[in-house]
């Protein structure tokens, strides 16, 4: 949690402006300053000494801000057909390469836009507007994770097309990011066979919060020790329901799958928001 992993108090920059915490977002109205956004990432207490139950107190009080701005995020992307998935894992996964690749298959067929995570920089930003797609920036400084306050105020950037495809980047970490909702349909947790098999055992909350795992960087087996089969197994230990799809973004291994994992996600959501509509007109 943010009180006890040190993640940053400083302010937090969207596409190179500052944001405060005390600024609010309105979906409907879109009322925001497009040129000055300020805020803070979040309510931040990192006294030396804390007494634990003023931290367990602190770390509640940050979900439970976090999961109603979560809930006005979660309902604006239900109402609109937009299928949103929070990319997470550690850093050098190939996160970043694996969304490329998805989104050179998909733009021609799908209206997609990406939010990007990072301490610093836009490189990752700069490399997924190269294809051509939408993407804002947003820098954490310190901060370990995106919370689902800065999602909105992007989201509100972006300006989303109606069944639409959002990504959500998030910061590299297998930590904060498993705790806090963001509003999207599902954590996608990529994690690489570079990495040690006991990933999933070392940080469980990642891999219980993820509906879907994807085993990147296959095509490298041949040359590791990795065990696939042990990697998974550790998985599904964590979190039976995870669903697992080994995949190489370079190799084009597992690409189809998970292309058409998306697609289903993307139907799904345009269908629940139709039946929604045609509840809401015989009422």
């Amino acid at each position: 949690m943010c009180t006890t992993c040190g993640c940053g108090s400083d302010q937090m920059r969207l596409d190179g402006k500052t944001l405060r915490q005390h600024e609010n977002f309105d979906y409907q109205n879109h009322q925001h300053n497009r040129n000055t956004i300020d805020a803070n990432t979040h309510d931040h207490t990192h006294a030396p000494g804390m007494h634990p139950e003023r931290m367990v107190k602190i770390e509640r009080d940050i979900l439970a801000k976090n999961n109603q701005y979560a809930v006005d995020n979660r309902r604006y992307l239900f109402e609109h057909g937009i299928f949103t998935l929070n990319l997470v894992s550690s850093p050098g996964s190939g996160k970043t390469t694996l969304l490329v690749k998805t989104i050179q298959a998909l733009q021609e067929k799908q209206p997609l836009a990406v939010i990007e995570g990072d301490q610093q920089t836009d490189q990752d930003a700069a490399r997924i507007r190269a294809t051509g797609a939408t993407a804002i920036q947003i820098n954490t400084g310190k901060g370990c994770h995106l919370d689902a306050h800065m999602v909105g105020h992007a989201m509100q950037r972006l300006d989303l097309q109606d069944d639409s495809l959002l990504f959500i980047e998030n910061v590299g970490n297998l930590v904060c990011p498993a705790s806090f909702d963001l509003g999207e349909a599902h954590k996608v947790v990529i994690f690489s066979v570079t990495e040690g098999e006991d990933k999933p055992l070392k940080y469980p909350d990642m891999f219980h919060a993820a509906d879907l795992m994807l085993l990147n960087k296959c095509d490298l087996l041949p040359h590791l020790t990795f065990d696939a089969d042990l990697a998974i197994e550790y998985a599904q230990q964590i979190n039976p329901a995870l669903q697992v799809m080994r995949i190489s973004a370079t190799s084009g291994e597992g690409m189809q799958q998970w292309l058409n994992w998306i697609a289903t996600g993307c139907h799904k959501a345009l269908m629940t928001k139709h039946a929604a509509i045609s509840v809401e007109n015989q009422v």
